[in-house]
């Protein structure tokens, strides 16, 4: 079981994401907003962080670099509806471990979550 936080801007993506899971055996803390996330994990350890790119007041990018400097070891997984080379290059280059495209696919996130928890392990 992994502490997981999950950040978007839609509230459905929040839920979708936390059930699918918690169905898995995961703790998932859900956001909508920036702020929250981060000070959440002032407090709190987080094995993988799945944050979406486009959001309200930052980009998941910036969100991503702040959380990278509170927990160092934490993982990463992006959501973009919009993917493009340029974007998931730089979210892989600032720590993030993989991506999903949206609207969210219960397998590939299953896969993916897996895999990169899987990483922690080996």
């Amino acid at each position: 079981m992994a502490e997981i936080i999950a950040l978007d801007d839609v509230l459905d993506a929040t839920v979708l994401i936390g059930k699918i899971l918690t169905k898995k055996g995961h703790n998932v803390h859900t956001f909508t907003e920036e702020d929250e996330v981060i000070d959440f994990a002032r407090g709190h350890k987080i094995d993988l962080a799945i944050l979406d790119i486009k959001l309200k007041k930052l980009s998941g990018i910036e969100v991503l670099a702040m959380l990278k400097e509170i927990q160092p070891s934490m993982h990463a997984i992006m959501l973009t509806g919009y993917p493009t080379i340029e974007t998931a290059r730089e979210a892989m280059g600032i720590g993030a471990d993989e991506y999903c495209v949206k609207p969210i696919d219960r397998d590939e996130l299953e896969a993916k979550v897996e895999q990169v928890l899987h990483s922690l392990k080996g």
